[in-house]
């Protein structure tokens, strides 16, 4: 356990109240979070203007999560290089230069690299931010607790996000959005050259070492999977020269990394952290959760928009729900992970339960006339579960040696917040068409000549009505899938009898780290 000792943030100037130093630097969180790039919610907007197409929005999405989670493998080495003034002061402005840019930028390789950037110096300096009040979050660094608040703070900044987009699109332009960014960063330098001081806790250590060749082709091999995830069912997968361009720069990019770090002496992820089971179970539970919650991303806007007619304010009106179900989920988390330590098992079952009952709830109610209050259970019970699996997955990782815990952390990120969610939505969207084709042709069985319906309308409406009904028919067919799917899921989480609980996830403290990583450049 660590020595409580009064708290202070020495790197903020004396004229600033103590009590008030944390509360500036969750705040700085909060702005930096809003600062990613492209904003997803205001795809539809961004899609007219800047005539690009939805998918090359959502790649530049993908990239910046891509940046985001390359981040953590060097994250370290970068708080002890510079100081925190200095971070915060680069982080701004390249987050600025960033958000004028994405507002005018129509060219797609010119949107997926800045976003890239953007999700690289977002998470530096989130990270910088959070690193200075961990021990006022938890003054014995127990993990388990810091990431109760990490996924509350990044996940309802998420939500909250989204949230002031589509008002902003509403009331103005689009573009209001990145200029509300660019003005919030800018208040925020201003903040930072007055209120912080040039001081260093611990002694520099130099950027020697550092694979960055690895952890560009690393960003790479990100980007070629993720692509063919989102472009697949645009060029229609292995039938497009691009796909299977794609897949094979992804195959050549992955042998390579894989060659590299067989023999260079760091590598930008090491070969020895792949050999700890947590590692690779977390990588595979990852996957199957995100096919579970890929109806979010991909049914229930189709549903939403298509079917209930609801504008984009009603659609974006869910996200208070979600919120909530965030709020909630972290809160519970915290009282039963983190402070009376309960099993891993348990929470997985109960953040996997969560889950399969927003399925269940979809599978039973989905219909024409279903009403906006029915969402809200369902939407709650998924954001819900995914904070509690989140948090624990996270938590786990804490069992690798603390020399490869943060290229853990790059794994597992890459997974949890870019490749997860896009193959999962890709698979969704191919069952999706190939149920919706079987479902049109039998339908279309019944509309002969001497069909009472077929005579009193149009072919057109008859067509229209075939295809709305096979859509909602082979949804349903997909949640009771993906229902069946996640209840395997949940019987493989209580056949596994493990009694561990989060008792030893305390964080070494910064200058433990510093020596680590200053061995490691021997």
């Amino acid at each position: 356990m660590h020595e409580h000792t009064k708290f202070s943030i020495p790197t903020i100037r004396n004229f600033v109240p103590e009590k008030i130093k944390p509360w500036i630097l969750i705040i700085f969180v909060i702005v930096f979070q809003f600062s990613g790039g492209v904003y997803l919610a205001a795809v539809s907007e961004m899609v007219g203007s800047l005539a690009l197409m939805q998918e090359d929005i959502q790649m530049a999405g993908y990239a910046s999560m891509v940046g985001m989670a390359l981040n953590f493998s060097i994250i370290f080495r970068l708080k002890f290089r510079f100081t925190s003034k200095w971070i915060l002061i680069s982080c701004s402005l390249v987050l600025i230069a960033c958000n004028f840019i994405c507002m005018h930028a129509s060219s797609v390789p010119l949107l997926v690299a800045i976003c890239f950037i953007a999700g690289f110096f977002r998470m530096w300096a989130t990270f910088e931010c959070n690193s200075i009040i961990q021990l006022w979050i938890t003054p014995t660094r127990d993990l388990s607790v810091f990431f109760c608040y990490i996924y509350l703070i990044v996940q309802g900044c998420i939500q909250f996000s989204g949230l002031t987009t589509i008002y902003t699109a509403f009331l103005a332009k689009w573009e209001y959005m990145h200029l509300i960014s660019v003005a919030l960063l800018g208040l925020l330098l201003l903040v930072v050259v007055i209120c912080f001081r040039t001081s260093r806790v611990i002694k520099k250590l130099p950027l020697y070492g550092i694979d960055w060749l690895g952890g560009l082709l690393w960003g790479l091999t990100g980007l070629s999977a993720i692509f063919v995830c989102v472009y697949g069912e645009y060029y229609d997968w292995f039938d497009s020269p691009h796909i299977c361009a794609a897949t094979l720069a992804f195959a050549v990019m992955l042998a390579l990394n894989i060659w590299r770090a067989s023999f260079i002496r760091h590598p930008y992820i090491s070969l020895k952290t792949w050999r700890f089971p947590i590692v690779y179970l977390t990588f595979a539970a990852y996957m199957a959760v995100y096919l579970l919650l890929s109806p979010s991303h991909l049914f229930e806007h189709i549903f939403m928009e298509q079917t209930l007619g609801y504008d984009t304010l009603n659609l974006i009106s869910l996200n208070w729900v979600a919120l909530l179900g965030i709020a909630a989920g972290a809160f519970f988390t915290w009282r039963t992970f983190a402070v009376r330590k309960w099993q891993y098992k348990t929470m997985n079952v109960i953040g996997i339960s969560a889950i399969i009952a927003h399925l269940v709830i979809f599978y039973f109610t989905i219909d024409y006339n279903l009403s906006k209050e029915m969402l809200i259970l369902p939407i709650f019970l998924r954001t819900f579960g995914y904070v509690i699996i989140g948090v624990c997955f996270l938590t786990s990782l804490t069992r690798v040696p603390f020399q490869y815990f943060p290229q853990a952390l790059t794994i597992q990120n890459f997974v949890g917040a870019s490749f997860g969610s896009a193959l999962g939505t890709a698979v969704l969207a191919r069952f999706l068409k190939i149920a919706t084709q079987w479902n049109s042709l039998y339908f279309n069985a019944n509309f002969d000549n001497v069909n009472p319906i077929a005579q009193q309308s149009s072919p057109a409406d008859i067509y229209a009505a075939i295809q709305q009904q096979a859509m909602l028919v082979s949804m349903k067919d997909l949640y009771g899938w993906l229902a069946i799917f996640g209840i395997i899921c949940l019987l493989l989480f209580l056949a596994n009898a493990s009694d561990l609980r989060p008792k030893y996830v305390i964080q070494p403290t910064f200058k433990a780290i510093r020596k680590l990583a200053g061995r490691r450049e021997l």
